[in-house]
């Protein structure tokens, strides 16, 4: 929420070129009818409501900035990564799930990381690991990809990012059986977030990047 940014903008810009008029002809300006009253300079960008809410902080301790990416693909991961630890490297959740991807273990076996403690010390580690995992979850999920992208579940729009971001959440099996159900069975996971909320939250990323491999290992 940013309040009167072009009104404090433009006063500075005049009071600078004040200022350089000043020194450059050695004359003195009298500045006292020029004031900032009025203005609201001390401001914050603050988190919408629903990020606030979904990582459970108080809306004082939220205020805080971070730079739109859009519908990128890495936008897709760091908000992929934001509502799962709020992108924390070192975050071990009450379940046991690890850094700023909240891998499980039997997950991280999968891709190839057999030591879960260098791996919550390892950041370029864990950025493989969310790539070679993606990668192979798309594998999985290609031809579901394929029958149910553009398609509407719960009146939920179906993209392939919102199911590669479902399938993080929940395992692949649990997407299948979800889109293979129209619906009717909607894993939660120990939090109560569930396979619709995640293909609705994360529709519509640009996930062309990942390529479906069958044998992706992050190491």
């Amino acid at each position: 929420m940013i309040k009167n940014i072009a009104s404090y903008s433009a006063l500075t810009l005049t009071i600078s070129v004040l200022l350089y008029a000043s020194f450059s002809s050695n004359e003195t300006i009298d500045l006292s009818e020029y004031s900032t009253e009025g203005l609201e300079l001390n401001y914050s960008v603050g988190l919408d409501e629903d990020i606030a809410g979904n990582i459970d902080v108080s809306k004082e301790s939220a205020q805080t900035f971070s730079p739109y990416l859009g519908k990128s693909f890495v936008g897709f991961k760091e908000a992929l990564a934001f509502k799962e630890s709020r992108g924390d490297y070192t975050c071990v959740n009450r379940f046991g799930y690890l850094g700023k991807y909240q891998f499980g273990k039997g997950t991280l076996k999968l891709i190839g990381i057999h030591n879960p403690t260098k791996f919550l010390k390892d950041p370029k580690l864990q950025e493989r690991a969310f790539i070679a995992n993606a990668q192979r979850n798309k594998w999985i999920l290609r031809k579901d990809i394929k029958n149910f992208v553009g398609k509407r579940i719960n009146g939920v729009l179906v993209t392939e990012s919102g199911i590669l971001a479902a399938a993080h959440l929940a395992g692949p099996g649990n997407v299948k059986k979800y889109l293979r159900s129209y619906g009717l069975n909607n894993f939660a996971d120990g939090n109560g977030t569930t396979v619709s909320y995640y293909l609705k939250k994360f529709s519509g990323y640009d996930t062309s990047f990942l390529k479906p491999n069958r044998k992706a290992k992050a190491i």
